[in-house]
């Protein structure tokens, strides 16, 4: 058995740093564990298994040295009691008893293990995320280091909430903060790591849905939506743009991030007729979570037609977003955030051109006039929230108005 503390060069962020990381190895198998820390790789010394001792390179190279050296004493401890009770250890087994000596109700410790294990499992928005969070908490807190979940009460969050106030951050920004701190006590109440007593967003707790502000609808009408169906433009990039859109409208309001990672795989022939066929990323690993079901019409064809003959498509992708060959993991889904962004100031350009006022025309404005659209056509509201990929009604009535007095007045004939 072999153990040492080692960077992952491989798996360095956008700023330069990378998880510092525990490699075990037994029978030529191996483990890794976070330690919570990271470091740049000019920071690290590689025979030493430590950062390099240079205040110049690392100003807190002793307190991070220190840490590593309890850590490592704690491999020792939890090696120590596998051989004492004559247990023949499997790596699983190892990492359940070092995590339990090391981070057992430790708040930045639970978070950082966590937000490593949502990077290593390809769940990148989560992990960016709840890393946001825990940087906005250590921003008020320069103890959390210290703090174990009992700290983590009502009075913390009620402070933590006031402290968000103060850096002027809106309701909705809280409301994002807030949201995922609860997700990660709920994980560690589940995990053993953290008690339901002073659980704070329980009945008569922190209300967070109260922080919600009404944000703008962003549907197009009528008159707008068909300028975008029939006015083809001569330059290009413009043109792709519209194009993209309008599939994202005819696909249901399909997210940039769902449609950027289409492939051919997506597509399913059936007796009906040819589907594409995916779950959100956003919610594909809630319980219950259903693909949605495309039948590809006219249109779709159409606009596929036209990527695949006008367009430079990578690989098997149906949409030209994706354009690095063999792109995977947090560097694939950073690259579609940066065709995002890209993608959003074509649309305000698109918007300029054909004259649109009174709104900023975004990749979320497909999804709400879509969604709009349908109420005007007395779909139901069930079925537009199965259409959207909505769990519940509440979440769908956020995407719509209020229905229009003509929809009112024939529901009080039946009366």
């Amino acid at each position: 058995m072999r153990y040492r503390f080692m960077i992952l060069r491989y798996n360095t962020g956008k700023d330069g740093y990378t998880a510092v990381t525990l490699r075990v190895t037994k029978d030529r198998k191996r483990k890794y564990i976070s330690t919570g820390l990271r470091a740049r790789p000019e920071q690290w010394d590689e025979h030493g298994d430590r950062f390099i001792a240079d205040r110049r390179l690392v100003p807190r190279y002793r307190e991070y040295n220190t840490r590593l050296s309890e850590l490592e004493a704690r491999v020792n401890a939890v090696l120590r009691d596998f051989d004492s009770g004559r247990i023949d250890w499997t790596l699983n087994q190892f990492e359940t008893a070092y995590v339990g000596k090391v981070s057992k109700g430790r708040v930045r410790d639970y978070f950082g293990g966590l937000i490593d294990t949502l990077r290593e499992t390809g769940h990148i928005g989560n992990a960016i995320c709840y890393s946001r969070t825990m940087h906005m908490m250590e921003l008020f807190d320069n103890r959390l280091d210290k703090k174990v979940f009992p700290e983590i009460d009502i009075k913390y969050v009620k402070a933590f909430d006031i402290f968000l106030q103060k850096r002027g951050c809106r309701g909705n920004t809280r409301k994002y903060y807030l949201k995922a701190l609860r997700a990660v006590l709920n994980k560690a109440i589940q995990d053993k790591e953290a008690p339901e007593s002073t659980y704070p967003f329980g009945k008569g707790g922190f209300n967070i849905a109260a922080l919600e502000e009404e944000t703008a609808k962003r549907y197009l009408s009528h008159e707008t939506m068909q300028r975008i169906k029939t006015c083809p433009l001569t330059n290009p990039v413009l043109e792709k743009t519209r194009r993209l859109f309008l599939f994202m409208y005819y696909c249901y309001g399909i997210s940039f991030i769902d449609a950027a990672l289409l492939t051919r795989a997506n597509i399913v022939r059936r007796s009906g007729g040819d589907y594409i066929v995916y779950k959100r990323r956003k919610t594909k690993e809630s319980k219950n979570a259903k693909a949605i079901h495309i039948r590809i019409t006219p249109q779709i064809q159409e606009l596929m037609n036209w990527f695949a003959a006008n367009t430079v498509l990578t690989a098997d992708y149906l949409l030209p977003i994706v354009s690095v060959q063999g792109c995977t993991g947090e560097r694939l889904y950073r690259h579609i955030r940066g065709r995002y962004r890209r993608n959003g100031q074509y649309l305000a350009c698109l918007g300029r051109t054909l004259g649109l006022t009174g709104m900023r025309l975004t990749s979320y404005c497909a999804r709400h006039t879509m969604a709009m659209t349908l109420q005007d056509h007395r779909v139901p509201r069930e079925v537009i929230a199965q259409i959207l990929g909505h769990k519940n009604l509440s979440t769908t009535s956020t995407y719509l108005d209020s229905f229009t007095d003509s929809v009112i007045d024939e529901a009080a004939r039946v009366l």
